[in-house]
């Protein structure tokens, strides 16, 4: 796993942006309705690149050479008194590249950053009876509950969503 600052993540959007393709044409709830473009995956990836430079995004990607085969992001709030907890953001891992803990070990590698970031809490949402909440289950995050009707699947149809949370041990706060 590498960490993208600014630079470097700009210089993998291109392949970024084909894996969002990629998770939306799977048909996996990541915020984006089907058929993505590539040129608006691209977008979006760019507009990241400010959050990351001001600290307020960390992004790390697997890759095989230029490929990215997944990634996950941290995203930290701006208020004061939310400075102990992150949101685990966008963890996707390509269809032919999953099964082989690749999923888990970018949940553990923003855990650990979190962690090291002085982050006692994590929180994500996910699609109801989606793959990824056996993850998340198997991986000790607790489930809160569920939101009925809370997002659309890339197809348009609205979707439950479960939020899960995560405890991490207790750091002097860094950030």
């Amino acid at each position: 796993m590498i960490r993208l600052d600014e630079t470097r993540l700009l210089r993998h959007a291109g392949a970024l942006a084909d894996l969002l393709v990629h998770t939306v044409d799977g048909g996996a709830s990541v915020g984006f309705l089907a058929p993505l473009g590539r040129a608006e995956a691209l977008a979006w990836w760019e507009e990241r690149a400010a959050d990351v430079a001001a600290g307020r995004l960390a992004v790390w990607a697997a890759c095989d050479g230029d490929r990215v085969l997944g990634t996950v992001s941290l995203a930290f709030p701006r208020k004061a008194n939310s400075r102990h907890r992150a949101e685990v953001v966008k963890l996707m891992v390509r269809r032919e590249a999953r099964g082989r803990g690749l999923g888990r070990g970018l949940l553990a590698t923003a855990e650990d950053a979190a962690a090291t970031a002085g982050v006692t809490l994590l929180h994500l949402d996910t699609e109801t009876d989606s793959p990824a909440e056996h993850l998340y289950r198997s991986a000790g995050w607790t489930a809160v509950g569920a939101i009925p009707d809370y997002a659309a699947r890339p197809d348009g149809v609205l979707r439950p969503t479960t939020i899960y949370y995560a405890h991490l041990p207790a750091t002097a706060l860094t950030r």
